[in-house]
Formats: C-alpha cells, sequence, structure tokens
C-alpha cells in the first residue's frame, strides 16, 4: 500500500501541474505583446530624455 501512495504522489502532483498550467495561461491567447511594447517604448524615451541638473 506504501508503495501505491508513492506512485500516485507524482501523478496527482502532474496532473495539479497541468491544471495550474492551464489556468495560468488562459488569458495568454487574447493578449498581445502591445502592452509590453508601449511600456518599453515609454521607458527607452525616458532614457533618452537628457536629465536637468540641480
Amino acid at each position: 500500500m506504501g508503495a501505491l501512495a508513492w506512485l500516485l504522489i507524482p501523478l496527482v502532483v502532474g496532473i495539479g501541474a497541468g491544471l495550474w498550467g492551464s489556468w495560468a495561461n488562459r488569458t495568454r491567447k487574447a493578449r498581445s505583446d502591445g502592452p509590453e511594447l508601449d511600456g518599453y517604448a515609454r521607458f527607452r524615451a525616458a532614457m533618452e530624455k537628457p536629465h536637468p541638473r540641480t
């Protein structure tokens, strides 16, 4: 019976990981890279501005 428990533990963990992975990836299909690229463009523009010395 103990050996069966040790075989079931990886099975249950694998199923749980698969469920979590599909849940975590649920919004990635509908979302593009647009917001991340826009944020990167704003970051680059801010870094290229000369900073006034005080």
